[in-house]
């Protein structure tokens, strides 16, 4: 991806598999979508994920606010 991609919102949404502690690419892309907020996250800045959702997340309190959300009594 060049600098236009970012700046314009170029690139492809990549099809991801995770698993603990790595993720598998399954389709080709620059990014994933959060499932919380829709925000972009680029491959390289690919933190937070929930391997039983299969779900992506963008930052470490959107991860903890679903995990609330999905397992209630913790």
């Amino acid at each position: 991806m060049n600098r236009l991609e970012r700046l314009f919102g170029g690139g492809t949404e990549a099809r991801i598999r995770y698993l603990a502690g790595e993720f598998q690419v399954l389709s080709a892309g620059d990014y994933v979508r959060c499932a919380v907020s829709g925000a972009r996250i680029e491959l390289a800045n690919l933190r937070y994920w929930s391997v039983e959702r299969q779900e992506a997340y963008a930052t470490p309190e959107i991860s903890m606010k679903r995990y609330l959300e999905t397992h209630p009594g913790n």
